[in-house]
Order: structure tokens, then C-alpha cells, then sequence
């Protein structure tokens, strides 16, 4: 009876720390990314994807052929990242994390496994965390989006880009609400 106080203790204090662990772990995960990553996010996605998926995420013909509509994605936070890290095996999506087929972390396949380019690298090879703040500009800024507009258009690229122009009835009707 005398270590049942005790030990009841320590396993509480143990069961307390992995609960506590798991939880911020978890939080780590899900947590929203703050507005200056998401900046670092859309800079990062104008250098390394736009040129194949457009300022708009939306796809279409590109240096990598017909890339996918983000704007359409049903992908996750964490599939994105995948995605974004190990690219497509077999299309044109690029694997933009260095030595992504070097242990097999991506898809399970080695370098072996994608020969002959069947997995392609990125001209520039980019760290997690350049990886998730993309994810989390497209989280934010871009999936489950409609057409682009004028607004995200501006947003994009700043006041007075001739890029907005075909969005130029946007513009007015926005002016006049105003």
C-alpha cells in the first residue's frame, strides 16, 4: 500500500505529459499559419508554381504540361505538402524536397523504383517549411475558390498590374459599390 500513492501519481503525471504532448502535436498540425507566413507562401508559390498551375491556381497548360486546378483540390493541408514534396510519379508535377527518393519517405519509392523520369525534379529544391507555407497560401488563398476576380487578381500581383485588366468590369462594378 505504500507505493500505491506514488505510482498512482507517476502514471498520472505520465498519462497527463502524453496527453498534453499529443495534443500540442496535434494543435502543431492544424494550426492556422500566420499572415506573414502566408505572404512567404504566395512569394514562394508565384517563383515555383505558378508558372504550371497560373497566379490563380486554377491549372491549364503550363511548362509541365496541363496542371491540376488548385482552386479545385480536394487535397488536405498534409496531401498538399506530399504533393508539393514528392511530386507525381509518371506526370508533370515535379518533387521539389531534396533527396525525396533517396529513403523511400515519398510514396514508399526509391530512386530505383521512378527511374527514367518517372519522377521529376524541380528546378529548385525547396525546405519543409518553404513547402508548407505554400500549402498554406493555397489553403488560404486559393482551394475551394470560385473563377478568379479582380480582387484576388490584385491581390496577387498589387495595384496597377496591366495583368488585372481583363478582369477590368470587376474593377468598375467594384468602384462603384464603393
Amino acid at each position: 500500500m505504500h507505493f500505491a500513492k506514488p505510482l498512482a501519481g507517476r502514471t498520472s503525471l505520465a498519462l497527463g505529459f502524453f496527453l498534453a504532448l499529443s495534443i500540442s502535436e496535434g494543435l502543431v498540425v492544424r494550426a492556422q499559419t500566420a499572415p506573414s507566413d502566408v505572404a512567404a507562401g504566395q512569394k514562394l508559390f508565384r517563383a515555383n508554381c505558378a508558372g504550371c498551375h497560373k497566379w490563380h491556381g486554377g491549372g491549364g497548360g503550363g511548362y509541365g504540361g496541363d496542371a491540376l486546378s488548385l482552386r479545385k483540390t480536394k487535397l488536405d493541408r498534409a496531401a498538399i505538402i506530399e504533393t508539393i514534396g514528392c511530386g507525381r510519379p509518371g506526370t508533370g508535377m515535379p518533387y521539389h524536397l531534396r533527396d525525396a527518393y533517396e529513403n523511400g519517405a515519398c510514396y514508399g519509392l526509391k530512386e530505383n523504383d521512378v527511374a527514367n523520369g518517372m519522377a521529376l525534379a524541380a528546378n529548385n529544391f525547396l525546405r519543409p517549411t518553404e513547402i508548407a507555407a505554400i500549402a498554406d497560401y493555397v489553403i488560404a488563398n486559393v482551394k475551394g475558390r470560385g473563377e478568379p476576380n479582380y480582387a484576388e487578381c490584385v491581390a496577387f500581383f498589387g495595384t496597377g498590374s496591366r495583368v488585372c485588366n481583363i478582369y477590368g468590369d470587376q474593377r468598375t462594378a467594384g468602384a462603384a459599390t464603393k
